[in-house]
């Protein structure tokens, strides 16, 4: 309505608008916004082009360096650097949606409440929490981070670097259709499931609501712990101080609820 084009909108607001040029094309022509193809010049002049296989929008340039198999080396040369896993729990499409942060050594998982499945609803959370926890604390608890190819992941450089342009972590990618890559987050969201089943809305819950959520579940025992709950070993290995920061405590064991029950 201001006279831009689609593309310099959609090239303007990556990290808000989550779907492709073609999409919005789409939108447009189907009438679902106020603005109608007489409003689009080219649109009217031109012919309806062939469609494209492929109108994916994420520009791959961003996993140049990153890819699976730059991260299998990183962790060859660096053994000792702890692996934090991260992902997307939907709801329902248009709704909510969760941002899962897991640490893949002590099997602890943070679960963020999104209002929309964006770049830069990813980007405000890691930046609330290098402010909350301190960049030193940050720097030690996110020293890699491995997702998967989801729009929503699409800016890594904005989550790897501060406003002053140092470095706090290093993002890497899955290969496309490998979830078993990051088999640790997608097992845990599994006891997710247990408590809001898949297909149900997300938008009834609060963040404190899914704060509890992941307290009953992180402070659920595990047989690969040795019956060790994943809250127990990130204390031993953080300290109680930093899951102070982070609204995190231990649920005692005959109380925890894996089940609908425990939100309503």
């Amino acid at each position: 309505m201001k006279g831009q084009s689609i593309h310099h909108i959609c090239s303007n607001n990556t990290d808000t608008i989550m779907c492709s040029e073609k999409t919005i094309y789409n939108y447009v022509n189907s009438n679902l916004f106020s603005v109608r193809n007489l409003d689009l010049p080219r649109k009217v002049r031109y012919r309806p082009r062939k469609k494209l296989i492929n109108s994916f929008k994420v520009d791959k340039s961003c996993r140049v360096g990153r890819t699976y198999r730059d991260f299998m080396e990183y962790v060859n040369e660096n053994p000792d650097t702890p692996v934090v896993e991260m992902d997307s729990v939907e709801g329902i499409k248009g709704g909510k949606v969760l941002l899962t942060i897991h640490f893949r050594e002590p099997q602890f998982m943070l679960a963020f409440l999104r209002d929309a499945n964006t770049s830069q609803s990813v980007i405000n959370i890691f930046e609330k929490l290098y402010w909350e926890l301190g960049p030193s604390t940050f720097n030690m608890l996110f020293p890699i981070i491995l997702t998967d190819n989801g729009s929503e992941f699409s800016n890594p450089s904005a989550i790897e670097f501060d406003s002053q342009g140092n470095r706090r972590t290093r993002i890497f990618y899955c290969d496309p259709s490998s979830p078993y890559q990051k088999g640790a987050a997608e097992n845990n969201h599994e006891l997710i499931r247990r408590i809001i089943p898949k297909g149900n809305s997300f938008d009834c819950y609060s963040q404190n609501d899914i704060t509890l959520m992941m307290n009953h579940i992180n402070s659920y025992g595990r047989k690969k712990l040795n019956n060790r709950s994943p809250h127990q070993l990130f204390s031993l290995f953080y300290g109680n101080k930093i899951l102070k920061k982070l609204g995190v405590f231990l649920i005692p064991a005959n109380e925890i609820i894996l089940k609908p029950e425990l939100l309503k």
